[in-house]
């Protein structure tokens, strides 16, 4: 992707984009806070999307995601403020292309939590990427998960059901796949950050381009 003078923008060497996507349901905001104990707050830089959907309980705009209105979104979307932007269940999403930017130039690994579509066009944008993939032990067990929350309704948690079966088809596409058990949120993250450190090793002090 083009900067404001028409050139691209090059990562710290050796800093990697981590993309992790997984089916709603599936445990990636634990997975990723189980990281941050793991790693500490400045290990990583854990990138805050932006969604006009609404906030949930628990949820803090600026810390979970931030929260826009479809006017504000639009905006930013348009100025081209955004790495990519995608409408899932009814809502969009979208991820900063400067605090990816940002954080990679300072050598940080960059942490970011998508959905298969953005994750598909991130990669192609971005081909250096390094996409994971969480996976529940078994749909039962998501579906359980899912309405455990009690966070949608009937409808809603239909359309999420429906659209898990599609994501985890993809599953393919990623470098790595993870299987995040139930009860184990520690040691999914633990193996995440193996991954990671994995790649740095194999990839050496490579540039991410954006």
């Amino acid at each position: 992707m083009n900067d404001a003078t028409g050139g691209r923008r090059r990562g710290a060497p050796g800093a990697l984009l981590v993309i992790i996507s997984g089916p709603s349901g599936v445990g990636k905001d634990a997975v990723i806070a189980a990281l941050r104990r793991r790693v500490g707050a400045d290990g990583y830089h854990y990138l805050v999307t932006c969604t006009t959907r609404a906030r949930r309980p628990g949820e803090i705009d600026g810390v979970s995601y931030r929260f826009l209105s479809g006017k504000a979104f639009e905006a930013l979307r348009r100025a081209g403020a955004l790495l990519e932007a995608n409408d899932v269940h009814g809502h969009w999403y979208g991820t900063p292309r400067a605090q990816v930017v940002d954080a990679l130039a300072t050598g940080r690994d960059v942490i970011l939590k998508i959905d298969v579509q953005g994750a598909a066009v991130v990669k192609k944008r971005v081909p250096e990427a390094l996409l994971i993939f969480i996976v529940p032990p078994s749909m039962e067990a998501l579906f359980a998960r899912l309405k455990a929350r009690a966070t949608e309704t009937a409808e809603e948690l239909e359309v999420r059901q429906r659209a898990a079966a599609l994501e985890l088809a993809r599953q393919d596409d990623y470098d790595h796949v993870v299987v995040n058990e139930t009860g184990q949120v520690d040691r999914t993250a633990e193996r995440i950050r193996e991954i990671i450190e994995a790649e740095h090793l194999r990839r050496g002090r490579r540039r991410v381009v954006l």
